[in-house]
C-alpha cells in the first residue's frame, strides 16, 4: 500500500470519491510534478537549448500545476468541489500539452522528452478518472 493511500485510510471522515481514485491521481501527479522537472533541467543540458525554450516552459508550468493540485488534491476537510474539479481540469490541459510538446522531441530522439511525455499522459489519464469520479 503506498503512503498516499495509507494516509487518506486513517482520515477520519469519509470521502466523495473512491480512496483509490484519489490516491492514485495524487501519485501520478507528484510523479509527473518532478519528472516535468528533471525533463526541463535535461533540456537545459541539450546543445541546441534554444529550440527547447517552450518544452521547457510548459515542463516548469505543468510541474507546477501537477504539484499544487496534489496539494489541493491531499486536503479533503471542507473541500470545494468546484475549485478541486477546476484544478484537475487546469492539469489535465497542461500535461496533455506538455505530453504532446515533449513527444515532438521524442521523436527527435531525445528520451527525457520521451519519459517525461509518457508521465504527463498517466497522470492527465488519472486526473480525468478522478474528475469522471466526481461527476458521477
Amino acid at each position: 500500500m503506498s503512503p498516499v493511500k495509507e494516509m487518506l485510510d486513517t482520515y477520519p471522515r469519509s470521502f466523495n470519491v473512491d480512496a483509490q481514485l484519489l490516491a492514485d491521481a495524487i501519485e501520478a501527479l507528484l510523479e509527473c510534478a518532478n519528472t516535468c522537472i528533471q525533463c526541463a533541467d535535461a533540456c537545459l543540458s541539450e546543445q541546441e537549448v534554444q529550440r527547447l525554450v517552450k518544452c521547457i516552459r510548459l515542463d516548469l508550468d505543468c510541474a507546477d500545476i501537477c504539484a499544487t493540485t496534489s496539494r489541493v488534491l491531499s486536503r479533503q476537510t471542507e473541500y470545494d468541489a468546484s475549485v478541486t474539479r477546476g484544478q484537475l481540469q487546469a492539469c489535465v490541459t497542461v500535461c496533455q500539452t506538455c505530453g504532446d510538446e515533449c513527444s515532438e522531441h521524442a521523436e527527435m530522439g531525445m528520451a527525457h522528452c520521451k519519459v517525461c511525455a509518457e508521465s504527463c499522459r498517466r497522470c492527465a489519464q488519472a486526473c480525468s478518472r478522478l474528475l469522471e469520479a466526481m461527476s458521477g
